[in-house]
């Protein structure tokens, strides 16, 4: 962990974190650390947002940088044989949630995977999950949420899918911020992933299970 960089991207500070995250990838740094400080400052900017401290422009700078930041990476992260594995895998930011902090770096690293990613964007309402679950049937549901009242989206969310009869169907895993293995039990989700390597991991396992 690099506290520099957590505290530049934490303070949205873009040229100089931009500058230390080349300076890393020169260095021959693993660009899944650099990622992992990318997401530990995400979740301080989450908390200064729910603390008053940021605001929706905060927000969407933050998301600017750490886009920045995964472009810088991407190049650098091993793809897999795509013949491998594949399967489908639907993904989106439930209800209220605004922001594809992180998202987007799950559904690059799931996609380098050789799965075939939906991505249905940002506060996606719990109907549409259901809609687009029916419409693409996807073997893994991923529910991202980077503040804190994303969490009973999911649990919304994963009821609406359980009433339309389609729980049996997929598995179902949430990621973000403020989730942990007891958000998980409250939303009843399948699995937690706390980064993309996690996420990765659930989609193997679980597309390889599933019958």
């Amino acid at each position: 962990m690099d506290n520099h960089l957590i505290e530049l991207m934490s303070n949205l500070l873009e040229e100089e974190t931009i500058r230390t995250v080349n300076e890393k990838i020169s260095q021959g740094i693993d660009p899944l650390d650099i990622l992992d400080d990318a997401r530990s400052a995400m979740i301080n900017v989450g908390k200064r947002f729910e603390s008053g401290e940021y605001f929706i422009p905060e927000l969407i700078m933050a998301g600017e940088i750490l886009r920045d930041v995964s472009e810088i990476v991407k190049p650098f992260l091993v793809k897999n044989d795509k013949s491998e594995i594949s399967g489908k895998v639907l993904i989106g930011a439930v209800a209220g949630d605004i922001h594809d902090i992180g998202k987007d770096i799950v559904v690059f690293m799931i996609e380098a995977n050789g799965f075939d990613v939906i991505d249905i964007g940002i506060d996606v309402p719990a109907d549409t999950f259901v809609e687009k679950i029916k419409e693409f049937k996807p073997r893994v549901v991923g529910l991202s949420g980077f503040l804190t009242l994303a969490i009973d989206s999911m649990k919304e969310t994963i009821e609406a899918i359980e009433h339309a009869g389609l729980r049996d169907t997929i598995k179902i895993m949430i990621g973000g911020g403020p989730i942990d293995d007891e958000v998980r039990k409250y939303v009843g989700a399948d699995a937690y992933g706390k980064d993309a390597v996690a996420a990765v991991g659930l989609c193997k396992k679980w597309i390889k299970d599933i019958p």
